[in-house]
């Protein structure tokens, strides 16, 4: 009883508070995170968790900002193939590069999304890391998202940077723990997150050392591919952060096993969210067939039964994206 009274008390005193979390509507998603976080953060509280174990990872593509009609490092691959294709004319006759010239999303998709790799191949392997981090930066200074006419580094959720502020106030350490490379989300988290490039996992191939002119070199290679993805972040999360997290935050099927990991058979309390794409005017309506990744089938039907909690984007954010900055 006394548990639940101080509770109570703890909600109550962040209700008073100036609202952390404005762009989200009353739901019991908002409930739900502002009460895990008063309970486990209040000395005194049976569910207190210390500091140093306050881990929260988020997936990035379709949890932080959009992945249709494109993952946004697709479209940097895709647009990087075109400027390099000049340079490259035996690209012309790579059955692979016509298929992504033509958009054909279903050949780059095919058998594991083999053609993908073999794009991501041509436009990342041999260059030095900060060639590479350049060539994001430089793409992400003109390139526009095709439907919101918005850079793509502004197309993020303003109700998710919210939780990312409001967890790091309350002594949350918060990860991308994300499909995408690590190297290209790397360039901007700090910036547009506030997440450390040190705090970033994702996929990733090996990295070779050089010494070129006497100066230290870091260069890309495509050999021992990790994807970070499904089965594998879990495994990210084991090697690179080293602890089990005690919130995480996705939006697919990708994300499940991610999930489970953080809230089944973990000693510390724990909390699991998704974030379910149901607002076709202002982003996306989809689950089960999304444009392009990001499909949620398995996870939704599980999350009741998990305890996890299903966000419905046009129903509990005010709004979708943060301001940009014309705005």
């Amino acid at each position: 009883m006394w548990q639940a009274t101080l509770l109570a008390a703890l909600l109550a005193s962040v209700s008073a508070a100036a609202d952390p979390l404005p762009s989200w509507n009353e739901s019991p998603a908002k409930t739900a995170i502002l009460a895990f976080v008063a309970k486990t953060t209040t000395a005194g509280s049976a569910e207190f968790i210390p500091p140093a174990e306050r881990i929260a990872v988020f997936d990035n593509d379709g949890t932080l900002w959009p992945e249709n009609p494109l993952p946004f490092q697709v479209a940097f691959a895709l647009d990087s193939l075109k400027e390099r294709l000049p340079a490259n004319p035996a690209w012309k006759s790579d059955p692979i590069v016509q298929a992504a010239l033509k958009g054909d999303l279903g050949a780059l998709l095919a058998d594991h999304d083999k053609g993908l790799f073999h794009v991501l191949d041509l436009t990342h392997a041999g260059m030095t890391t900060d060639e590479f981090a350049a060539s994001v930066a430089a793409w992400l200074k003109t390139a526009q998202h095709p439907r919101f006419n918005r850079p793509y580094d502004e197309c993020v959720y303003q109700p998710m940077l919210e939780v990312l502020a409001y967890l790091r106030s309350n002594g949350f350490k918060t990860y991308i723990v994300s499909g995408g490379g690590a190297d290209f989300m790397r360039v901007w988290s700090e910036r547009v997150y506030g997440i450390p490039p040190e705090q970033v996992v994702g996929s990733n191939s090996q990295t070779k050392f050089e010494m070129r002119s006497g100066i230290p070199t870091l260069v890309k290679t495509s050999e021992h591919l990790f994807v970070d993805d499904k089965a594998g972040k879990p495994v990210g999360i084991h090697q690179f952060i080293g602890r089990r997290p005690a919130m995480c935050f996705g939006n697919s099927d990708g994300d499940q096993a991610m999930l489970e990991y953080t809230t089944i058979g973990n000693p510390r309390p724990s909390f699991g969210l998704f974030v379910h794409h149901t607002d076709a005017d202002r982003e996306y309506a989809y689950d089960a067939q999304p444009k392009s990744s990001g499909k949620l089938i398995t996870a939704l039907a599980e999350a009741p039964k998990r305890g996890w909690v299903v966000v419905d984007m046009k129903r509990d954010w005010q709004t979708v994206f943060a301001p940009t900055s014309q705005q």
